[in-house]
């Protein structure tokens, strides 16, 4: 599919990518004592274990932040996507895309200003997205954030939130080739990547692990 979340990313890593990653936690540590936050480590590794949450490709992701906008901007999600059509390309979107999170924070900053391919979400609870040159990818999430607007958003979709993204329900609502008429179902693939954003915010929120793109 292209595209995970991994908890646990120094589990297993070999030798110059942890090097890399210790260098993006340190950066890390060093914009959360900027911003007056509390200081956050990632946890030792050894004898852990890492987990990870799959995102349909790039594109699984998109669908997601496509209905958090709508829900924002207008109370209501809005319709499925169409055959043939692309996430990216909802105007809606993409002009939430064009501009930085704004102040006060939007109810889903943590879930749509942030990169879709690097960076980090940590557990520990800020209300502004970081965005800094310094920080990897550009952008810093909470994960703690993240749990909360994904958790809103399921409620809004009529999901449970624990539904096994892997049982056969949710890949079969994935896979149609028409979407249901309501419920949940009728964003098939939407609903699997916000179980999979909400499994991954509570992993790392228990673990106090960090969430980075792979």
């Amino acid at each position: 599919m292209g595209l995970n979340m991994v908890v646990g990313v120094l589990v297993d890593a070999e030798d110059d990518y942890t090097e890399m990653v210790r260098a993006d936690f340190a950066a890390i540590g060093g914009l959360l004592e900027r911003a007056g936050l509390r200081r956050w480590a990632e946890p030792d590794p050894a004898g852990a274990e890492s987990a990870e949450f799959e995102m349909w490709g790039y594109s699984g992701l998109h669908t997601v932040r496509r209905l958090a906008v709508h829900l924002a901007a207008r109370g209501r999600l809005p319709e499925p996507l169409g055959e043939g059509s692309r996430a990216v390309d909802d105007p809606l979107l993409s002009e939430v895309y064009e501009t930085l999170p704004g102040d006060p924070p939007g109810p889903f900053d943590h879930l749509v200003h942030h990169s879709d391919c690097e960076g980090y979400y940590v557990p520990v609870d800020f209300a502004h997205v970081i965005v800094d040159d310094k920080a990897p990818g550009g952008h810093l999430g909470s994960s703690v954030r993240l749990l909360a607007e994904t958790q809103r958003l399921a409620e809004a979709l009529g999901l449970p939130e624990d539904l096994d993204p892997h049982s056969a329900e949710v890949f079969e609502a994935a896979d149609a080739e028409e979407p249901a008429t309501e419920g949940w179902r009728r964003y098939g693939v939407e609903s699997y990547v916000c179980l999979q954003l909400l499994q991954a915010a509570k992993v790392s929120v228990a673990t106090g692990a960090a969430i980075a793109f792979a």
